[in-house]
This record gives structure tokens, C-alpha cells and sequence, in this order.
């Protein structure tokens, strides 16, 4: 018998490396198992179809299929993980020791190209109408579905989108505002609108959004930012001095702002909007970050007020520049009317809730996308795949169902925000299931996002990180290390930590929770005797559960009777919450403020999983609305279940996992899949 021969750096085992696929392939690619089993990531093609035109038009399975491609061109992920290890530094003086006013932060190039690819990917711009573009479909589902695709890539320069988006909604508002005694307001605002939504990133702004100091994070009523209106004498040394611009040749605003601003995840930005006391309460202002410094013929800028006090050292979201700001100065523009800035911050807290909320599952995809290829590929005993190994798939098919119940949560609302704002007819016309999701009353849609919007940037954002956990975890050690070879694609550990951010930024779970309960127990509709709840949700429930019931009946699935019984769980769920939310005083409904966001996902989730399988009557989707109906369904219900469910086939609920987890193409034939993604 021979010795062995003891393995070296150049001998001996080494681990195939995992092909990670694209995430979505046009219809007419490839072989069809299902229309939707030609992408790796089957929900993300099945919300689609629920919410843009079927069968998707051409030029958006094109962008799809094209984008999907480029985030994992390694010219792409080396731009991802440049932003991730060359971090942002802080330049505060020049070489004689006076303050930099003209380039005090630095940020990485790859930071700076993420952006661009972004800025004309359309993450933003996609949600707004666009000259060239036809989009008589829900722009906000092509502009998220884009979002989705570029998460696990992004390395969060989604974070300065996200604030950009809401400005653009912001601004667009009081397009139609007289300018009063703020010449040239309306003319500021148009201009930053378009170059906030453009696709060209010559021309492009992001935005920040500037609330939290160091009194506190949501509670911005001990905001210690002043602001004041100039003087005339100031203003006419400004002009004299050819400091009355912006640096691209916009007018300042007639307000000046001092204070101090403790977290701006926007520090590299165009422009902000921000809160400052004034004589009348808590405002709103728009200013510019950059000015001129000359006469007009001058290119010479310097920051508008603006100095950066220190960069925060994060857990995560390492590119992203954020800072502590001294405003000294900054001139700005009075956005809406004095002492109503919460309202006017309002509309772009919903739309950042919204993006943060959709950055959970968009992270959380490609964690499963790798720990998926890793499966295919991995050895774990006697040359046993790990794709054979049943309690492994049985795992993460668990993680897989709460994946695809958060993902059709999310573009429920996504979809709800683009009925808002295009109208009903607009975006449901030529769609499998936007008519029977969407309410038709636009007071409805507004309240049934204003409802879930706190619920999903809540749950989903606390699901995706325990989700991205057990993905790095499904990979052993490896998963545990900073992989930024092989262009970082798998390094689920930075989309881990990047992913926590979600769940504290734009308000922690306890005060979504509160926010929810400020929807469900408002004084001003318990008042007039309203039920919210159930006049919002509840007919909203009960509307989507009777097409469900409808479709599976009549459908040409012939899926009659399969959810009689989750139907039935999810009613009793949602008696739970009603009872719950009416019968509970205001201290009692606090203390139970996390349970009532565990109520609305449950039911939420449940109902459009349901839905969306009878669409097609597709086995899988079938078998993980089931399995998230059990998941989620009370205790009562469950010992029911147990008592009276018929004994299981193993080796079936085996296969079931596989194809869960893996997708059908995977499950039946792994080899060709391999050889498919080669």
C-alpha cells in the first residue's frame, strides 16, 4: 500500500468554485421548464407578472435579461469590492492648515462608477416618466424590479438613491407653489427634479436627507438646527462677492442654516433637504451642497456652508461616506410652508422606507443564488453532494419560503406606490393579478401603503438578516470570510453586515411598530367611530381571499379546495389581529407593538402567496404558500393541523425541498446545470 502523499498549495483537494447564475433570463432564452423556471430567482419573474403586462414586454424582459447579466460582470464586482475595501477619508485641511472648503471627502472609484452604472440602470429614474420611454405599466415595479437585481452588487450606493427618490417626490409636489418672497424657488426646484430623475450620469444629482442629531434619531421634535431669513445686506454681499450661486449656476436660497446634523449617509451629494427650527416651528429646507466662490465666470466651488466634523466607523455599508456635519452659513430654500416640516419629510421617509425595505430580499437573493451554487458543487462525505443532503435542503427551503413571502410583500407595495401615482386602470391594465391586489379607490391604496409600509421595512429587513445568517452559515467557515476574490461574489459576510444597517436606518422595528399603531388607533378616525383596521386591511384581506377561493373553483388549474384550509388559518389569523388591535388599550397595544407587525406579515404574505399560485396553479408556489400558511398560522391551528394532516411522504417532502431551494431545473438534473451556467 502506498503512503499518502501529503497535499501542499499546489496538490491535493480543492473545492470547485461555485458559479453563481443571473438571477433572471428572458423567457424566450434557454430551455423552458416553466415560464419562470428559466431564471434562478423564479419569484422575482413571477412578481412581475403579477404587476407589469403579460406576457412582459420586450423591452423590459431585455432590460431584465441584459441588467441581471452586468451585475456579476467582474468589471461590475470589482468596482463592489474596491467600494468595500478602499474606504472614504476625510481631507479637513489644506497644506498651511486652513479649512478645506473645496474637496474635504474622499471617495473610492468604485463607489463613484457603482453610482453611475445606477444612475443609467434607472433606479431611480425608471419611477418617473422618462421622454424617450413608453410606460403605459407600473414604472415604480420596473424601477424596483431594476432595484432587486442590483442589491447584492450594490454595495449600498443604493442608500444616496433612496434619498434622491424621495427628494424627487418632495420637489415635484410644489412644482405649482408661487415662489412669493423666494424669487426663483420654482425654476431651483424644476431643475434639480430633472436632473434628480435623469438617466445620464453627466448630468444626474443624488440627494440627502438630513434629520438626525444628537438628540436623538426619529424623534426630531429636539432638532437643534436654526435657520433664519437673510438680510438684505447679506444677500447683496453675496451677489457682490459672486457667492449667490450654486455650483451649477442655480440661485441660492434666501435662508441661511446653522446647526448640526450627527448621521448624513449623503455626504458626497448635490443637494439635501433638511429640518431647521424657525420662528414658526420645524421646517423643511432645500439647499444646495456646493456653491461658487467668484464672479460668474468662474468655475471655482467651495461647500455651501458644510463642514465635515468626522466619518462614522460602521459594522457595515463601509463605502458609503457617512459623517457628522457643522452648518455654518448653508443657504438654502424654504420647502412648503413653516412649521411643517415633518409633513413635508414625511413623503420621503415613506419612499426611503420603501427602498430600505426592498434592499432585505434584494441582499437576501444573492445569498441564496450563491449558497444555492455552492450546493451543487459542494463535497461533504464519502463525495456525497450537499445537494443530497436532506436536512441541508430541508433548511434552507425554510429560508427559501420566507424569502419569497417577503419578496411578493414588498412589490405589493411597490405596486400600491405606482397606483398612487399613475391610477388604477394604468397599472393593472394587461396584468395577471394587479386588479385583485390593488384596490381601486386611490384613498384605499394610500392607506394600505401607509399601513404597510412600516410593516415591511420592519419585518423584512429583520427576516433578511437572519436569512443572509443562515446563507453564510450554509456555506461552513468559507462563509464566515471576507471572499472578495473572484470579484467578491461570494462574500455573503459583507451583504450580512451591510444588511443590519436596514434594520435601524429610517426608524428602528419598535418605531415602525409605533407607527403602525398610529395608523390603527388614530384619534382623529376612532373619533368619528372608524375601524381602520378592518375598514383598510381587513377588506383588503377578505377581497384577496375571495379571488383566491374564486380562482381556485373556477380556474383551469383545477385547484379547487388546495387552500381551503390556509384560507381558513389566515381568516383566523387575522380575527387575531382585530381582536387584538380593539379589544387593547393604548398601553396594552404598545407593549404588544412587535406582535401586531408579526400578525400583518403573516396574513399579508399569506394571502399573496396563495394568490399567486393559483395564478398558474405552479406546484412549487403552491407547496410554499402552504408551507409559510403552517409557518405562520396559530398555535390552535397548528395542533389542528397535526391532528387531523394525513401522514407525509418523506422521501416527496424531500424532493419538495430540493425544488424549493434549488429550482426544477436544478433538482432534476444538476450535472446539465452546472454545465449550463459554464
Amino acid at each position: 500500500m502506498e503512503p499518502r502523499k501529503p497535499s501542499s498549495s499546489t496538490s491535493g483537494f480543492f473545492q470547485a468554485l461555485p458559479i453563481v447564475p443571473q438571477q433572471y433570463t428572458a423567457s424566450s432564452q434557454g430551455k423552458v421548464f416553466s415560464r419562470h423556471e428559466t431564471s434562478d430567482d423564479p419569484v422575482f419573474s413571477r412578481v412581475l407578472s403579477l404587476y407589469l403586462p403579460d406576457p412582459l414586454p420586450i423591452p423590459l424582459q431585455n432590460h431584465f435579461h441584459d441588467f441581471a447579466r452586468l451585475v456579476l460582470e467582474p468589471s461590475t464586482l470589482q468596482h463592489t469590492v474596491d467600494c468595500d475595501t478602499d474606504l472614504p477619508t476625510l481631507h479637513p485641511l489644506t497644506t498651511f492648515g486652513e479649512e478645506n472648503k473645496v474637496n474635504p471627502l474622499r471617495t473610492s472609484e468604485g463607489w463613484r462608477a457603482l453610482k453611475q452604472i445606477q444612475t443609467r440602470a434607472g433606479v431611480v429614474g425608471y419611477g418617473y416618466p422618462q421622454p424617450t420611454l413608453k410606460q403605459d405599466f407600473n414604472r415604480r415595479v420596473h424601477q424596483f424590479g431594476t432595484l432587486h437585481l442590483w442589491h447584492g452588487t450594490a454595495a449600498v450606493t443604493t442608500c444616496p438613491m433612496a434619498m434622491t427618490d424621495g427628494a424627487a417626490v418632495l420637489l415635484h409636489r410644489h412644482f405649482d407653489d408661487l415662489d412669493g418672497d423666494q424669487p426663483g424657488r420654482g425654476a431651483v426646484f424644476r431643475e434639480s427634479y430633472r436632473r434628480l430623475v435623469s438617466l445620464d450620469p453627466t448630468s444626474s444629482w443624488t440627494s440627502g436627507q438630513w434629520m438626525t442629531e444628537r438628540t436623538g434619531g426619529s424623534d426630531v421634535r429636539g432638532t437643534e438646527t436654526v435657520a433664519r431669513r437673510m438680510t438684505a445686506q447679506e444677500m447683496q454681499d453675496d451677489i457682490n462677492s459672486g457667492r449667490d450661486r450654486d455650483a451649477y449656476g442655480l440661485p441660492l436660497g434666501p435662508w441661511i442654516v446653522d446647526g448640526f446634523k450627527w448621521f448624513s449617509s449623503a455626504t458626497d451629494a448635490d443637494m439635501a433637504v433638511l429640518l431647521a427650527q424657525t420662528s414658526k416651528g420645524l421646517s423643511a429646507f432645500y439647499a444646495p451642497l456646493r456653491r461658487r466662490t467668484g464672479r460668474t465666470h468662474s468655475l471655482s466651488t467651495e461647500t455651501n456652508g458644510i463642514r465635515i466634523q468626522r466619518l462614522k466607523n460602521k459594522l457595515g455599508t463601509k463605502g458609503v461616506p457617512t459623517a457628522e456635519l457643522e452648518l455654518k452659513g448653508m443657504r438654502g430654500y424654504l420647502v412648503g410652508q413653516e412649521g411643517q416640516g415633518i409633513k413635508e419629510i414625511s413623503s420621503i421617509l415613506n419612499i426611503t422606507r420603501l427602498h430600505t425595505a426592498s434592499g432585505g430580499p434584494g441582499a437576501l437573493a444573492r445569498g441564496l443564488a450563491v449558497s444555492r451554487a455552492y450546493t451543487l458543487v459542494r463535497k461533504v462525505r464519502d463525495g456525497q453532494l450537499l445537494r443530497d443532503n436532506a436536512q441541508h435542503l430541508a433548511w434552507m427551503a425554510g429560508e427559501s419560503v420566507k424569502y419569497r413571502a417577503n419578496t411578493h410583500l414588498v412589490f405589493l407595495g411597490v405596486a400600491l406606490l405606482g397606483a398612487t401615482e399613475q391610477g388604477h386602470d394604468v397599472v393593472t391594465q394587461r396584468t395577471l393579478g394587479a386588479a385583485a391586489l390593488i384596490p381601486r379607490s386611490k384613498e384605499k391604496q394610500e392607506m394600505l401603503l401607509r399601513l404597510l409600509t412600516p410593516v415591511m421595512k420592519a419585518q423584512v429587513t429583520l427576516n433578511s438578516v437572519s436569512g443572509l445568517r443562515a446563507c453564510m452559515e450554509s456555506l461552513g467557515g468559507v462563509g464566515y470570510c471576507e471572499n472578495n476574490e473572484d470579484g467578491g461574489v461570494m462574500n455573503i459576510a459583507r451583504l450580512f453586515r451591510d444588511s443590519v444597517v436596514g434594520t435601524i436606518w429610517e426608524g428602528t422595528t419598535s418605531v415602525m411598530a409605533e407607527d403602525v399603531l398610529r395608523v390603527v388607533k388614530n384619534p382623529k378616525t376612532q373619533s368619528t367611530g372608524r375601524d381602520v383596521l378592518d375598514e383598510i386591511f381587513g377588506d383588503w384581506v377578505r377581497n384577496v381571499l375571495g379571488a383566491i377561493k374564486s380562482a381556485a373553483g373556477n380556474g383551469p388549474h383545477q385547484t379547487a379546495g388546495v387552500f381551503a384550509a390556509e384560507c381558513e388559518m389566515t381568516a383566523n389569523r387575522y380575527k387575531a389581529l382585530h381582536d387584538l388591535v380593539r379589544s387593547s388599550d393604548s398601553l396594552g397595544l404598545q407593549r404588544c407593538g412587535r406582535d401586531i407587525l408579526d400578525h400583518i406579515e403573516a396574513v399579508a404574505c399569506a394571502c399573496l402567496l396563495m394568490f399567486d399560485a393559483t395564478v398558474d396553479g405552479d406546484e412549487v408556489a403552491t407547496e410554499v404558500a402552504r408551507r409559510w400558511v403552517r409557518m405562520t398560522a396559530l398555535p390552535a391551528d397548528r395542533v389542528k393541523m397535526q391532528n387531523e394532516g394525513p401522514s407525509r411522504d418523506r422521501l416527496k417532502e424531500i424532493e419538495m425541498d430540493r425544488r424549493i431551494f434549488l429550482g426544477s431545473t436544478a433538482a432534476e438534473s444538476p450535472e446539465a446545470t452546472i454545465q449550463a451556467r459554464l
